[in-house]
């Protein structure tokens, strides 16, 4: 089947040895201190940050929580923001992570909003109300969605690990998106950095599914581990998030400078952990 028109996006990054994703989550009191704290202040921001990582992301990924909580305003810079990264790097994908699940009606509206106004190229969402929900969002044949399997947060195993049928729950969640869910190929799952065990079962659940691997930064996953438990067939596959660790490297006018370092160091990690 072609490859639709987000994973050609990601799958001419990682040609060029690019797996690095960074998370645009501003946060107005971590911002460096010449910035007004205004929601336009934000704006400023991302853009420094893009263009200073630019040449060493696969993808950018806006949380849309960090916009919506300054209502229109917010949402106006979220759309600037994507608008920004699309002229001036229209190869690189943008991610937007917002977790949407509901039924099948309202997922209308999100696919709406995230795919038709906003213009982003994937979005994250959950599996828990099944397919029949979610169709909306994989009707949408050329964008990505990234379905949550196994997340990086502390509490992920309340109900992930729960067992069904001898195995835990996130295993068939990967399961029934590998064989069922990605009919238009446009599907892809994420699987937190923090848990590099279970990410090497869902690599093989999935084959060479794009795999979402947050928590590399600063919440502590091992970045040699994930490599090694994330890379599909062709040492491909992985959109390796981080934003704090990178977006946050100094407080400073110099900001985006220590951004751009930081995410070449980064970037020059993966690729020695490819090697190994």
């Amino acid at each position: 089947m072609e490859k639709n028109i987000f994973t050609q996006k990601l799958e001419a990054r990682w040609e060029k040895g690019l797996f690095l994703c960074v998370g645009l989550d501003p946060v107005l009191e971590k911002l460096p201190a010449h910035f007004a704290k205004t929601p336009n202040s934000i704006l400023e921001f991302n853009k420094q940050i893009i263009d200073a990582t630019a040449q060493y992301v696969c993808a950018f990924k806006p949380n849309s929580a960090f916009y919506e909580a300054f209502g229109a305003e917010g949402w106006s810079v979220l759309q600037e923001t994507i608008s920004y990264a699309q002229e001036k790097y229209p190869e690189i994908p943008i991610i937007l992570d917002a977790k949407r699940a509901d039924i099948d009606s309202t997922n209308l509206g999100y696919t709406r909003a995230i795919f038709e106004t906003l213009g982003a190229d994937a979005v994250t969402i959950h599996p828990y109300l099944g397919q029949h929900a979610v169709q909306p969002f994989l009707n949408y044949k050329d964008k990505g969605i990234i379905i949550l399997v196994r997340t990086s947060n502390p509490g992920a195993g309340e109900f992930q690990d729960l067992l069904l049928d001898d195995k835990p729950l996130y295993q068939h969640v990967a399961q029934k998106i590998a064989s069922e869910w990605n009919t238009n190929n446009n599907c892809a799952v994420v699987v937190g950095a923090t848990y590099p065990e279970e990410l090497a079962v869902v690599r093989k659940i999935v084959g060479d599914m794009p795999i979402l691997i947050p928590g590399i930064g600063a919440q502590g996953g091992d970045l040699e581990k994930t490599v090694k438990a994330g890379q599909d067939s062709r040492g491909w596959g992985m959109i390796i998030s981080a934003s704090r660790s990178i977006i946050y490297a100094s407080d400073g006018e110099d900001f985006a400078e220590k951004a751009r370092e930081e995410s070449e160091k980064m970037h020059r990690q993966i690729q020695n952990a490819l090697k190994k």
